[in-house]
């Protein structure tokens, strides 16, 4: 598990690993496009608005969720070998079930 936190209303996500395209061949890693869903294994405490009221985060630890292509800023873990992207809970468009 990575050790980063994130802060505000932003979500840690997991990119989901690249699949095979239907004819089962693997393409190489340049060629291909990055998955736009993954888990979250992390959220941050939530915003506070003008009221100085906190804000609810509609996303939980462990849900799968669909986000934009542009998305977020990406970050590898401390060991160099997880990709994962933080973003803004706005920039999540849906949880998958």
């Amino acid at each position: 598990m990575s050790k980063i936190r994130p802060l505000g209303n932003r979500v840690l996500i997991k990119r989901s690993k690249p699949q095979a395209t239907k004819g089962g061949i693997l393409l190489p890693e340049s060629a291909q496009e990055k998955p736009k869903e993954g888990i979250v294994v992390q959220i941050g405490p939530g915003s506070v608005d003008e009221n100085g009221h906190k804000e609810q985060m509609n996303l939980k630890i462990g849900d799968r969720v669909l986000f934009s292509s542009y998305a977020g800023t990406e970050v590898k873990d401390l060991g160099g070998e997880e990709d994962y992207l933080i973003v803004e809970e706005k920039d999540v468009l849906g949880i998958l079930s």
